[in-house]
């Protein structure tokens, strides 16, 4: 067998229906759509949140607090445990080396330190911000914790 000789099996595939050719099709006429109104028009598309006139609930809830969107600082976070299966005693871990082995997605955010896991071997870590008590594992195993 070769791919180019590949088919479906005899009625896995069907053909679409086509909608208002005749009305003997048994789809002809208003075409599945009923009769009159908005959604029986052509470009009709009713818009994500509309709910008929009625007041959408984005509207209705109450909006309370704040939210900093624009000047909140987003870290990537990047588990103890994590680093500590990966590099060896002693090694220096920057951004670069988290990216290179995927525990960050981005180069370009900050990176904070999280304490999941156990670390059991000294090791340097730079990154943008540490936990509290992410810091207290890594100098606990002999390790520093550099903020850049």
């Amino acid at each position: 067998m070769k791919l180019n000789e590949l088919r479906p099996a005899p009625g896995a595939k069907r053909k679409p229906k086509r909608w208002g050719t005749g009305s003997g099709s048994g789809t002809g006429r208003t075409c599945g759509r009923g009769t009159k109104g908005y959604k029986a028009r052509s470009g009709s598309s009713i818009r994500a949140g509309f709910e008929g006139g009625q007041m959408p609930m984005v509207r209705r809830i109450p909006k309370r607090g704040f939210n900093n969107y624009n000047f909140a600082k987003v870290y990537q976070i990047a588990n103890l445990g994590a680093i500590a299966e990966i590099f060896n005693a002693g090694a220096t871990i920057t951004v670069n080396e988290l990216f290179a082995f995927g525990l960050v997605r981005s180069m370009e955010l900050p990176v904070k330190i999280l304490a999941s896991g156990e670390l059991d071997k000294p090791l340097v870590i730079k990154a943008s911000a540490f936990s509290a008590a992410a810091r207290e594992k890594i100098t606990a195993a002999g390790g520093t914790a550099e903020v850049i």
